[in-house]
C-alpha cells in the first residue's frame, strides 16, 4: 500500500468520535454506604495518589499518565503509551 493511500485512508477515521476515559482508581461499596454519603464525603480508591491513571480510548487502555492542572483544569499529562505486550 502506497504512502498516499495510507493517508487517505488515515483521513477517513480523524473525524470519528471516541471516548476517552481516564481512570483515577476505583472503590467498591455498598449501596448503603453510597446513599450514606454526604457533600464533602471522602472516598477512598485503591490506589495511592502518586499512582498513574489509566486512560481508556472506547473502554480499551492505550496509555498511563499523571493527572495536572492547565488553566483551572484538570489535564492528564501521558507518561506512557500502552502496547498491547504491556497490558
Amino acid at each position: 500500500m502506497s504512502t498516499a493511500t495510507e493517508n487517505q485512508n488515515l483521513e477517513l477515521l480523524l473525524d470519528v468520535p471516541i471516548k476517552l476515559t481516564a481512570e483515577l482508581g476505583s472503590c467498591q461499596m455498598t449501596m448503603q454506604e453510597l446513599l450514606q454519603l454526604n457533600l464533602g464525603a471522602v472516598v477512598q480508591l485503591d490506589k495511592p495518589a502518586n499512582a498513574s491513571v489509566d486512560v481508556y480510548v472506547n473502554g480499551r487502555l492505550v496509555a498511563r499518565g499523571e493527572v495536572v492542572v492547565a488553566d483551572d483544569n484538570f489535564g492528564i499529562k501521558i507518561k506512557e503509551i500502552v502496547t498491547k505486550s504491556a497490558v
